[in-house]
């Protein structure tokens, strides 16, 4: 993933490159007068960005039964998204029910037509709202979180000084974890070489991070103050999952127990369990049980997760 891939992350596959130099002294690199770009060099994401926007290629996005469609996959960023729609339908809104189709961005789904019809910028998640006469879409994951919040009237403060802390770590979030993702986890785990320089720089960048979040929740029980909100949902996918060791291996390398208020915070919405259901929805990776590839309704958490799926698979063939 690039730096300025801000609101599509990569899932976590395989270790770091711990072969490649890690010192950064070897031969400097002189920028040429104009850039051009190496389409084979990106390492295991290279289709994931290029230096154009646009559809390469002619697809329609699938539309379900319900008034919402999601177009996503469970990175951190999607995650924010799946999470605020099984919260809001966990309070009993039922206008929140939501069709999630899978989109790959390893095989560049993100830049079908359809999908660049929903979002222009070809980054996951994107929402399309078909409740009224015309189609509504929102992409980037924090103005879907502000839409669904004002929409169904959840998870934002009212009072103009809480919705103004609220919506300023939501903000907070959507500008810091570029250095979370294209910056540190990109140079310390993607990287086709490992450079002590940038892994230094991000390191340093997303300690700090987590000092503020620590520093913060130090005397609140959530991001925004007393109550759960949209902040902690866009928050918690990146900076829960890295305290938890779930993105980058990194927990170590960053020494994330030593804040422990972030990881109480981290391990106290982990234990939710729209936020357990949240991360299952769309996600292609880790065990087959947490895998829900769409979600089209609240049953297929039981009966459409990816072990489930194979097992039926397999009992088809052998009949």
């Amino acid at each position: 993933m690039s730096a300025a891939n801000t609101d599509s992350d990569t899932p976590k596959t395989d270790a770091p490159n711990t072969d490649a130099p890690n010192t950064g002294s070897g031969a400097t690199y002189t920028p040429p007068k104009v850039w051009a770009w190496d389409k084979e060099n990106g390492g295991q994401f290279s289709k994931t960005n290029r230096p154009t926007a646009g559809h390469t290629h002619e697809q329609e996005l699938p539309v379900g039964k319900h008034k919402l469609q999601l177009y996503s996959l469970a990175t951190p960023n999607g995650v924010k998204v799946t999470v605020m729609l099984e919260e809001l339908l966990a309070k009993g809104i039922t206008g929140a029910e939501y069709d999630a189709w899978l989109i790959k961005i390893g095989d560049g789904d993100q830049f079908s037509s359809g999908f660049v019809e929903a979002n222009p910028n070809s980054k996951i998640p994107a929402l399309v709202d078909r409740s009224g006469k015309t189609p509504i879409r929102v992409f980037e994951s924090g103005a879907i979180l502000l839409y669904l919040a004002e929409k169904f009237g959840a998870f934002l403060p009212t009072e103009p000084a809480e919705r103004a802390e609220c919506l300023s770590w939501l903000f907070w979030q959507m500008g810091s974890a570029p250095y979370l993702g294209g910056g540190f986890g990109h140079f310390y785990r993607y990287a086709p070489e490992r450079w002590e320089y940038p892994i230094n720089r991000y390191t340093m960048e997303t300690k700090r991070q987590l000092d503020v979040m620590d520093r913060r929740l130090t005397d609140h029980e959530y991001i925004a103050g007393a109550d759960y909100t949209i902040a902690d949902m866009a928050i918690w996918p990146w900076y829960g999952a890295l305290a938890l060791g779930r993105v980058y291996d990194a927990a170590e390398f960053l020494d994330t127990k030593s804040y422990r208020h972030v990881m109480r915070w981290a391990e106290q919405i982990d234990a939710r369990e729209p936020v357990k259901r949240g991360r299952m929805v769309n996600r292609t990776s880790g065990d087959l049980s947490e895998q829900l590839h769409e979600r089209h309704d609240a049953s297929d958490f039981e009966h459409r997760t990816q072990d489930k799926v194979q097992e039926g698979v397999g009992t088809e063939k052998i009949g």
